[in-house]
């Protein structure tokens, strides 16, 4: 078989498995860049029988010497795992998980959220009420009630997060990354790379924006998350290596677990301490009137990425079998959220073939930010934007910290130095809450 013989069929499998997927969710879990007249021949097909893509997958697998393409193993050992849940195979959820992700998620102890509460409890103003009536009295403080401005707030964001990202990595000087308020979606934002050096962030207009939020979200959709690393992996690997794989993007796989941990790591990586907070207060939140209360935005951030386990730990429970209401209580006591929110959630974590792409937001967080507590920190970002990494690549497996104190946050000084340590735990370009 030829190499161009093998990625056809390699983009075809992909290409099959989506199709399978969408027709009846309307989603997709494909990112596909390659030849147009392959994703044709993929849709001009009868709907494959999803055994028959499995059996594909292990005879792509008997192709390839696994020492010499971990990634490529990585990524077709996943789409196997999906087209084996389509033809009816039910592993246990973290089992699954595995095999598609390359790292065995778990349920974190309830303590891990009680300590992100704590850091809530410090970090929000000493307002009257419970911490979630707190909370959502904080997030109506900062909300964009004119959502006709976000756009251009959006180009702001872009451009400062462009030009830090560009002190770690050369970017093209004619990239345009531009913003797109929609509905009816199931996210809050999407990053998206049209190829070349065209983007778009995707915000749904559907649900409140935060203000605070600006920073972390365009970071983690732009710079340095998806929309950089999708721009610098066609640039570097493509065209400069000839890795057409790189084209073929299977979202429930490994290298996805590393992306959403970048994206979720993105914001203190550019902003470090409280850098965040005093961009905004200087550049953004004056001109709606939002003064500064006492809150500490990386604390709140922080505590936004450890509560994210929550929705791991419901996914298992819904697993089981657990009833909407035992789920909605959950994610109530512990995530903070109100019904709407709690009804929006719900839908997301039924149990589904997609069910792992969850834990790439808890288990990539932690995973990637403890990697990233090095001397040679700025390197090894550049490499999670350049490089197709596996969780092996990154240490050992996500199997310590149970505690937020050990999630590595501290108070952040002023000098603008990272607050640096172990990961306990934890918005997408999938879904960013």
């Amino acid at each position: 078989m030829t190499d161009q013989v093998w990625l056809r069929d390699y983009a075809m499998l992909a290409l099959l498995i989506d199709r399978l997927i969408a027709v009846p969710s309307g989603g997709a879990v494909l990112i596909y860049r390659g030849p147009d007249e392959w994703r044709t021949q993929a849709g001009a097909q009868s709907p494959p029988r999803p055994g028959r893509l499995a059996e594909e997958a292990d005879r792509l697998l008997d192709a390839l010497a696994s020492e010499q393409a971990p990634y490529l193993v990585a990524q077709i050992r996943a789409m196997r795992a999906v087209a084996r849940y389509l033809d009816g195979e039910r592993l246990p959820l973290a089992e699954y998980a595995q095999q598609c992700l390359g790292l065995r998620p778990r349920p974190l102890p309830e303590s891990v959220f009680e300590e992100a509460h704590e850091l809530l409890d410090a970090a929000l103003p000493k307002t009257r009420g419970s911490l979630a009536e707190r909370l959502r009295a904080w997030q109506r403080t900062h909300t964009l009630t004119r959502m006709e401005r976000l756009p251009d707030l959006v180009g702001r964001a872009v451009a400062e997060t462009r030009a830090r990202t560009e002190t770690i990595v050369t970017l093209p000087a004619d990239e345009s990354v531009g913003c797109q308020v929609v509905g009816g979606v199931s996210y809050h934002a999407a990053g998206h790379h049209h190829g070349g050096t065209e983007s778009t962030i995707f915000i749904n207009g559907d649900l409140p924006f935060n203000l605070a939020d600006l920073l972390y979200i365009v970071a983690h959709e732009g710079h340095p998350g998806h929309i950089a690393e999708s721009l610098l992996k066609e640039r570097l690997l493509v065209d400069g290596q000839g890795r057409a794989d790189q084209r073929v993007r299977f979202m429930l796989s490994p290298s996805f677990l590393i992306s959403e941990g970048l994206g979720l790591c993105a914001q203190e990586i550019l902003f470090p301490g409280d850098e965040a907070q005093t961009w905004l207060a200087g550049a953004v939140l004056p001109e709606f009137g939002i003064r500064r209360d006492g809150s500490d935005l990386a604390a709140i951030h922080h505590a936004k990425n450890v509560l994210w386990g929550v929705w791991g730990n419901a996914a298992f429970l819904a697993a089981e079998g657990s009833s909407d209401a035992r789920l909605g209580d959950y994610l109530a006591r512990w995530a903070l959220y109100d019904e709407s929110e709690i009804a929006r959630t719900l839908n997301l974590l039924r149990p589904s073939v997609m069910s792992p792409y969850i834990f790439g937001y808890v288990h990539g967080w932690r995973l990637v930010r403890r990697w990233l507590d090095a001397p040679d920190r700025r390197a090894r970002v550049r490499r999670l934007l350049t490089e197709q990494l596996l969780p092996a690549d990154l240490g050992r497996n996500d199997d310590g910290g149970d505690t937020a104190s050990e999630s590595g946050y501290s108070r952040p000084g002023r000098s603008g130095e990272a607050a640096r340590g172990r990961v306990a735990v934890p918005s997408s370009s999938r879904v960013t809450p």
